[in-house]
């Protein structure tokens, strides 16, 4: 082990990497309105207004300004105007002199000072001027314009700009949809096209959520039950877990999306979480080292921690998570609200808040939860919860995490096999067979210790899907008092200061719904805050689990409500797709599925659906929220706070 002397010794380790990603801040363009950050701010290199045609790549740098300069990222763009009524004459403009299309068409008397601007080159379709911008994309080493994502142009006006920067440009260029609208009208044009999730699957550096830590470096070249993690930890991971015990930072070798339970923890934890490729070989200096960690958006920065970087962390007092333990009746969803979570645990008290919210055009599955109260008499009529007890006094349990997992599991198998009261079990089975038609159900985890102020439990408890009996209810039924005792469970309480005594488990049995299409979507822009009103979805074929799981690249939109266009960010890379087997349960079936999961219509459905569910919960809480669409209808199956960085 090295020492921690050695932290004297600073060596800077600023890693910059390529991020071409299309939902990263420094892959946009400017809006009509609005820079990105890292907006270069320097002299013009060149006196001329714009150029008639561009001979060589000399010639573009000359016009073209630089998000990022003197990175291996930077992102060389400039933008054009064509003007149909001048025989499609094209102006590269000087975009070191201009930051707006408007600014050089006013200045350039192409347009009326006091005239509409925005309407006429972005919206009509019988339009003077074509504009747009063409840049060069770094990880494909190739040209490419493109329009506004909410640009209206039809698909002969972009095939004539097409055609006009072809035949006015050194090197061929591809162009670029950026909205799902401009991807189908140019499907079938039969120009060269380069799609946002081309330019993205030679990204380097993703930062999933931004922010600083001060940690040990674990490189961790496998997870499996032998690995220890500490809490001062900041994790390199080749591979992408379900779940962890909370860190102090997270690096992965492997792509991941802003949804994954590793994210929501992330962000719930308030800590960096990146990815970068190779990670694991590029930081293997720095294993067992205590580090300074910063994760921006354009960039992650690491070095060598210092005296100051090692001042320790203030004592938390420990919190107890709220309940009622006094209420004893097996309510359906219906008969709550988002009050009753103190005894039916906020995801089902937030379902029971939807359905009475009557939301248009949205099915939340019936269902019923059994409370708190009986996974708490459950326990106590076992004797489970002196076994708890047991563990908080052993020296061996608390300290050694390797036993501790053990000790948890062999307690899990303990509850499993725990007798059930039969009154209770004839109450749940009859309610599922009179009101649930005794059919499918998933048994899904509703604890008090998830969704709270800072911390969101996102992941770390077991949901049953798909159970079609009365024993496999009852089972599911255990399984699901059972999780509240998972090691990465018990692992977040401690790190959070949460009460393990004062944690409890209710059980909300819901009608499954074998989904065409899944997700979850939260209704901000993760990566830009400034991007206000913003829905981000991630969409995959059959049942949603994959998008949650990190099972692979999912389908990835952003709705802007600004430019009123949906972008594409990512394609889904699936294989296969989930959906109900004969017996129970979820299977992988094999079948042809286009990379494209949505289309136009169910998006914006989608987000409509997402801003009424954000106002029933008061419009002040950005909403992560878990939909299905089923034969055409969709279905709410969850919706929390979104966690964002503390």
């Amino acid at each position: 082990m090295k020492k921690y002397a050695d932290y004297i010794c600073l060596i800077l380790l600023t890693i910059v990497c390529v991020n071409s990603f299309a939902f990263g801040q420094m892959s946009r363009k400017p809006s009509p309105t609005r820079d990105p950050e890292g907006a270069m701010s320097k002299t013009s290199d060149s006196t001329k207004r714009a150029l008639s045609e561009v001979k060589t790549r000399e010639e573009f740098d000359t016009m073209a300004r630089v998000y990022h300069q003197d990175t291996p990222f930077a992102l060389p763009h400039a933008m054009f105007v064509i003007d149909r009524r001048s025989k499609n004459k094209i102006y590269y403009v000087n975009s070191q002199k201009y930051r707006f299309h408007k600014d050089f068409l006013l200045a350039n008397y192409l347009v009326a000072r006091g005239e509409d601007v925005f309407t006429p080159i972005y919206i009509n379709e019988n339009r003077r001027f074509i504009v747009g911008t063409i840049a060069f994309q770094k990880t494909v080493e190739k040209f490419t314009f493109e329009l506004w994502e909410g640009d209206l142009a039809s698909a002969e006006l972009i095939k004539l700009a097409y055609e006009t920067i072809n035949k006015t440009f050194f090197d061929e260029v591809a162009y670029k949809p950026n909205s799902t609208r401009q991807d189908e009208a140019t499907e079938n044009l039969g120009i060269r096209r380069i799609s946002a999730d081309e330019i993205s699957k030679n990204q380097e550096y993703l930062a999933l959520n931004t922010g600083k830590a001060v940690g040990r470096i674990h490189i961790i070249d496998k997870l499996d039950d032998t690995v220890e993690i500490g809490e001062n930890e900041i994790l390199i991971l080749k591979e992408l877990p379900i779940s962890l015990p909370p860190v102090r930072g997270i690096i992965v070798a492997k792509p991941s999306t802003p949804l994954s339970h590793i994210n929501i923890l992330a962000k719930g934890w308030g800590i960096p979480n990146v990815y970068i490729k190779d990670a694991d070989k590029l930081f293997r200096e720095l294993d067992t080292y205590w580090v300074s960690f910063e994760a921006t958006l354009t960039e992650p920065k690491i070095r060598r921690a210092d005296k100051t970087d090692l001042i320790a962390s203030s004592v938390t007092e420990e919190t107890i998570a709220p309940s009622n333990l006094t209420v004893k009746k097996i309510a359906s969803l219906y008969e709550m609200r988002k009050k009753d979570s103190l005894v039916y645990g906020s995801k089902s008290a937030n379902l029971g808040e939807m359905i009475n919210a009557k939301i248009p055009n949205v099915i939340v599955p019936a269902g019923f939860t059994v409370p708190f109260y009986y996974g708490d008499k459950f326990m106590k009529d076992n004797g489970f919860d002196k076994i708890i007890e047991e563990f908080l006094e052993d020296n061996n349990f608390v300290h050694n995490p390797r036993y501790r997992r053990q000790k948890l599991e062999e307690f899990r198998g303990q509850i499993q096999r725990g007798k059930v009261d039969k009154a209770l079990r004839a109450q749940i089975v009859k309610k599922w067979k009179t009101e649930l038609l005794g059919r499918g159900v998933f048994v899904r985890s509703s604890s008090n210790s998830e969704d709270l102020p800072n911390f969101s439990g996102a992941g770390l408890y077991t949901s049953v899907p798909n159970v079609k009996t009365e024993a496999k209810l009852i089972e599911a039924l255990k399984t699901v008092w059972a999780s509240l005792w998972n090691f990465e469970a018990y692992e977040a309480r401690v790190r959070n200061y949460i009460n393990q005594c004062e944690v409890y488990m209710s059980a909300l049995v819901q009608v499954g719904i074998n989904m065409d299409s899944g997700g979850v979507l939260i209704t901000k822009d993760p990566f830009d805050p400034e991007n206000e009103k913003a829905i981000y979805i991630s969409a995959v074929w059959g049942h949603n689990d994959p998008v949650t799981g990190n099972k692979f690249v999912p389908e990835q939109l952003l709705f802007n409500s600004k430019s009123n266009a949906v972008q594409i960010l990512t394609l889904s890379q699936q294989d296969n797709v989930l959906k109900f087997g004969e017996s129970g349960d979820l299977v992988e079936t094999e079948q042809t599925v286009k990379p494209r999961v949505l289309n136009d219509k169910n998006v914006r459905e989608l987000v409509k659906t997402a801003s009424t569910i954000k106002r029933v919960f008061g419009n002040k809480k950005e909403q992560d929220i878990e939909w299905g669409i089923m034969n055409g209808k969709i279905y709410i199956l969850q919706s929390r706070p979104y966690f964002e960085k503390r």
